[in-house]
């Protein structure tokens, strides 16, 4: 009996023909996660010796992702892709008192509608001055202090409205 890469190989892909690059492209777009590498992998495998590489020029394939893929056939074990873990965590993680300090800062100025129309809170601080106070007040390094952008979006997430309240004009008559 014949072993399965002993066939693959004598079976392998000389050439890559235009039409079939972009029949390997399309179907590999319309997988996902382990179907996708196990797909990469089986192609390549049918390539032959230096595959990988081929499929890496000629296909613009990412060599990890094959490698991964060629595991997975190996063990029958699929792995798991971990899109949530991705990304920048909230600042709140690292500063976890710097929503407390930043209500410490802004509260004291703060004031309501007038009107007594919304429950927002008017704060005549800019979000430079509570960047600046964080630092002064509250002893944030510069390295560890975030960015103006960020204190305003805190601020906004607080529920602050940074500008001055119109004090209550009378009625015209």
């Amino acid at each position: 009996m014949i072993d399965h890469q002993t066939y693959l190989n004598s079976q392998g892909i000389d050439k890559l023909t235009p039409d079939a690059k972009k029949f390997l492209n399309e179907t590999r777009s319309k997988l996902k996660g382990s179907e996708r590498r196990k797909f990469m992998a089986k192609a390549v495998l049918l390539m032959g010796k230096g595959g990988q590489r081929r499929a890496e020029h000629e296909l613009g394939w990412d060599r990890k992702t094959i490698i991964k893929g060629t595991r997975e056939l190996e063990t029958g074990i699929d792995c798991l892709d971990n899109f949530s873990g991705r990304g920048r965590n909230r600042i709140e993680e690292k500063l976890p008192d710097l929503l407390d300090d930043i209500k410490e800062i802004v509260n004291p100025v703060s004031q309501s509608d007038p009107s007594f129309r919304t429950t927002e809170l008017y704060s005549p601080l800019t979000a430079p001055e509570v960047h600046r106070r964080l630092a002064d007040e509250k002893k944030y390094t510069p390295d560890a202090l975030p960015t103006v952008r960020t204190i305003i979006n805190k601020l906004n997430e607080l529920g602050f409205i940074l500008k001055k309240v119109d004090k209550c004009k009378p009625k015209k008559k």
